[in-house]
């Protein structure tokens, strides 16, 4: 059963990534979008408030007037009703006129909307409740008519009725002037409806006056009545009508009180509210109240004068605050557009300068990252000098957008002054590794000198002298190996050589540095020279291509070398029988050849430098190295020098003794040399071409198809000792130069000899003229030269 493991992690959510060009957009346009809505919900508000004052104008001016008329003709009839219920000398056509009128104004009011009228539309709400009230108590007035007429009823009925109608139209003219949406229209709006009231109270007083009749007697309630009237009306004007009215109102509202009507008024109220007698039947007014019919005859028009102006007056302040609020919300909707209008420039504007600055930053960023850092990389590797002025600065900029040059500057310097280190390291590193070189190479070259003395000394014991040849065969391959490293790490092979060399010569040194050199057919040309300059590199190249083609080849096979002039220079061509290597691997190898790779990749491929080596000296020859396959099936080495590298057609190129190599100033000698006898196998090391390409089965020292031993050390050829009893002298090496071909010594048997012709008897006395020439030259040069 298996057992549960700990819960996964949920997967996390990749956050969405927002353009900052929608970033600030949306920080224009939210807030942009709520301005606009708020513009309009408040242009809305404005334009309802206005169309409303609209509306209570009209309303005003339709229903005020009818109102006002109305109510003027109801509170004389009521008066007239009361005098004629009272006993007053009231004449019949007087009354029907006076009644005339109320049906006058009456059927004007029943016009007015929401009054019930036949050619009025219905409407709904309180104003129009109350006009609907008004219109039906206006529908009773026929039957209180005729009440009065026959006396039914009380005196307080029949009037009772006139005072309910005329408050009922006080309240809808209450409503018409309320303006409850605007609290300065109301305040203005209660000083008429204060004065309406208050002349409602005035006619009370006519009315209470007029029962009294000619026997000056009112009743206790209708005498009440009258008290209530006057202290209301007073309490009114001096409440809530004179602390409100305008200066022109005060100044028509002195002059009414002021007048001798308004002072008759108020001397018989006093009077009657002074001088009155209560009886058993109710109370006895003074003689005073005579003078009422004329004093409020001239009162009267004064009142509804005062009302009807502070009527028009608040009707024109809301028809002024209307207009006054249709002008805000032009102002506010044209405010509004502009600065809309200004947001959405300034938004565009700082947007594009935002935008404009990051991609001027981006641009220069991208420049640097791609151009300039890698150039002043390149520059530091090579151990140039870097100018300054091509690097961001930091500048203290305090705005966002500089911040983030100044981090990107110093994140910039941060990195030049590592590569700066690291290329001074590498450039340390280098030297070290070229002193170590040199003193190295040094070393080879006395191990050299002293195998060579050990040759003179030894040379009769032919199985050790095989062992010194073998000996000096691995100190040369070390010499080769550190001059690898010497190359590697930026130093140059010294060249020593003042004449320039046959192409033949060349391929018989380069050949001499490999191990198995007698598997390396040349084909040269004898025609062809190398300047001496480039003799020592072009040598160590061939020298690495051929013995890369020797170990990847199968024993028996031979590595063809081709030399020919080709319209770009000179082409070398090694081809060899080696395993076939697919199109990726070439391109691996190639990819070598043309790169110059840092000391981490070198370290992970220490054991296969051979074409890191060969691209080094190809860039330093200006060269083409190039590797594909071969027809054969192998690996074919294409070396294209180019024409300044070839020497002119009548230069020296006869081969003779190769002058001391000067150390230089990397200090590493480098001896010439010619292969002697056959070489013995040092211990397979890994090839140059590495992982790419496997090696042959059946190659020597690598698995074969059967175990093979190393070929044992050949035995320089021998023949009889001159006379004397003497023998031929051992050669000497000699620093800086070649053994000839004169120490070419004859072919020992191979393993499998059945395969391969033997050597005649005349080859072998040629090996043995050729060794003791070279013998005797070399011991010449080793007697004036020494390391």
């Amino acid at each position: 059963m298996a057992t549960e493991g700990p819960p996964s992690p949920p997967p996390v959510r990749r956050r969405r990534t927002v353009r900052l060009r929608t970033l600030l957009v949306c920080l224009a346009v939210v807030p942009t979008v709520a301005m606009g809505a708020q513009v309009t919900v408040t242009a809305q508000r404005l334009l309802a408030q206005s169309e409303h004052l609209r509306a209570d104008v009209e309303a005003g001016r339709r229903i005020g007037v009818p109102l006002v008329s109305l109510m003027t003709e109801l509170q004389a009839e009521r008066a007239m009703t009361a005098a004629r219920w009272a006993g007053s000398p009231v004449s019949d056509d007087s009354l029907r006129e006076k009644r005339a009128e109320t049906d006058r104004a009456a059927t004007e009011f029943r016009r007015l909307p929401g009054t019930g009228g036949d050619d009025a539309a219905q409407g709904s709400g309180q104003g129009e409740g109350r006009l609907a009230a008004v219109s039906g108590r206006l529908d009773l007035l026929a039957s209180y008519r005729k009440r009065a007429d026959a006396h039914s009823g009380s005196a307080e009925q029949a009037v009772g009725y006139y005072t309910d109608v005329i408050d009922d139209i006080i309240r809808a003219y209450q409503d018409e002037f309320s303006h409850a949406d605007d609290a300065e229209l109301a305040q203005e709006s209660r000083p008429a409806v204060a004065l309406f009231s208050a002349a409602e109270m005035v006619a009370r007083e006519d009315t209470a006056l007029a029962l009294a009749g000619p026997s000056r007697e009112l009743p206790a309630t209708a005498f009440s009545e009258f008290l209530d009237a006057v202290g209301t009306h007073r309490y009114l004007y001096e409440t809530w009508i004179v602390p409100y009215l305008s200066a022109a109102e005060l100044a028509s509202y002195e002059k009414l009180t002021g007048s001798d009507a308004w002072q008759t008024k108020v001397r018989i109220e006093n009077a009657v509210v002074a001088n009155h007698k209560d009886t058993p039947t109710g109370v006895k007014l003074p003689v005073d109240v005579d003078g009422w019919p004329a004093a409020h005859r001239t009162v009267a028009p004064g009142l509804a004068a005062l009302d009807l102006d502070r009527a028009r007056s608040v009707l024109a302040h809301a028809d002024e605050k209307a207009s006054a609020l249709e002008a805000e919300v032009y102002w506010l909707v044209g405010a509004s557009g502009g600065a809309l209008l200004l947001v959405a420039g300034v938004v565009v504007l700082t947007t594009r300068s935002v935008l404009r600055r990051l991609n001027r930053l981006h641009t220069r960023t991208v420049a640097i990252a791609e151009e300039t850092l890698p150039d002043v990389v390149a520059r530091l590797q090579r151990g140039e000098a870097v100018d300054a002025q091509a690097l961001p600065v930091v500048r203290g900029r305090r705005d966002e957008v500089g911040q983030i040059a100044d981090a990107f500057a110093r994140v910039v310097a941060a990195s030049v002054d590592g590569h700066r280190q690291l290329a001074a390291e590498r450039h340390g590193f280098g030297l070290f590794a070229s002193g170590i070189a040199s003193r190295t190479g040094n070393l080879v070259s006395r191990q050299l000198s002293l195998t060579e003395d050990l040759q003179d000394a030894f040379g009769h014991d032919e199985a050790l002298l095989a062992q010194l040849m073998r000996s000096d065969q691995l100190t040369v391959g070390m010499r080769r190996q550190i001059e690898n490293l010497l190359i590697l790490a930026g130093g140059d092979i010294p060249d020593p050589h003042t004449e320039p060399m046959r192409v033949a010569d060349l391929l018989r040194e380069a050949a001499a540095e490999v191990e198995d050199f007698r598997r390396i057919e040349r084909q040269a040309l004898d025609e062809a020279s190398v300047e001496p300059h480039a003799i020592s590199q072009i040598s160590h190249l061939l020298a690495e291509l051929l013995d890369n083609a020797t170990r990847f080849s199968p024993p028996r096979a031979k590595v063809v070398v081709r030399a020919e002039l080709v319209p770009d220079g000179l082409s070398f061509e090694i081809e060899d029988r080696g395993p076939r290597v697919p199109a990726a691997g070439y391109e691996a190898m190639n990819e070598r050849l043309h790169s110059a790779p840092p000391y981490s990749v070198l370290a992970e491929n220490a054991h296969r430098l051979g074409l890191f080596v060969v691209g080094h000296l190809a860039d330093q020859l200006q060269a083409r190295v190039t590797l594909r396959r071969s027809v054969y099936g192998g690996t074919a080495a294409v070396v294209i020098l180019p024409s300044g590298l070839l020497a002119p057609a009548g230069g020296k190129t006869e081969p003779g003794p190769r002058p001391e190599r000067d150390p230089g100033p990397a200090g590493v000698l480098h001896p010439v040399r010619e292969p002697v006898g056959e070489p013995v196998r040092e211990p397979a090391r890994e090839p140059v071409r590495g992982p790419v390409r496997e090696p042959a089965p059946g190659a020597d020292a690598r698995p074969a198809p059967a175990p093979l031993t190393p070929l044992p050390a050949r035995s320089l050829p021998t023949r009889a000792a001159p006379a004397g009893g003497t023998r031929p002298a051992l050669p000497e090496r000699v620093p800086q130069t070649h053994l000839t071909r004169q120490l070419r010594g004859p072919r020992a048997p191979e393993p499998e000899a059945g395969d391969r012709d033997a050597e005649t008897p005349q080859e072998v006395a040629d090996a043995w003229a050729d060794y003791e020439e070279g013998t005797r030259k070399v011991e010449a040069e080793l007697g004036t030269d020494r390391p």
